[in-house]
């Protein structure tokens, strides 16, 4: 058996987030929910659980104004476009960055995990970074990386 090359797992689980992100984000749209709306909530005998006054500013965010689903919507759309990168975006250092993957995917997990549809995205998103960061921990480098070496922009 072979090893397991840890950056390509992570590049694979962070597609299969993304994507999920993308569709979770887009669905939220339509039909907004806070996830997270029972913690301090009150329950009343016509209308059920009322999220707490505390949340006014995630209610806002997300129910009234759809800003945290249309950002997690862009984040996951540049993701993808890391990803899956055309020939030209390979030369570039972001691409060839681990690191920035890592960071890029833990806003993922802090955006989608607020709206109720993005749950499972910002689980896989997690698990992405953590994959990632066990490359990083392993010393992997992208075979992009080791070509471009020195090339300081060259086409």
């Amino acid at each position: 058996m072979g090893n397991l090359i840890w950056h390509e797992y992570s590049r694979f689980v962070s597609i299969t987030a993304n994507v999920y992100a993308v569709w979770a984000a887009f669905f939220g749209l339509f039909y907004r929910k806070f996830f997270w709306d029972f913690v301090g909530g009150t329950l009343r005998d016509p209308g059920g659980l009322q999220p707490s006054p505390n949340a006014a500013i995630f209610i806002t965010l997300i129910v009234k104004i759809p800003i945290i689903q249309i950002l997690s919507m862009m984040l996951g759309l540049f993701i993808l476009a890391i990803e899956l990168p055309l020939p030209a975006i390979k030369q570039f250092s972001i691409y060839r960055s681990l690191m920035v993957r890592v960071v890029l995917l833990l806003f993922q997990v802090f955006l989608a995990i607020l709206f109720y549809q993005g749950t499972n995205a910002a689980i896989w998103s997690l698990i992405a970074a953590g994959c990632y960061g066990r490359a990083i921990m392993l010393g992997e480098t992208m075979a992009e990386a080791k070509q471009n070496r020195g090339r300081k922009g060259e086409a």
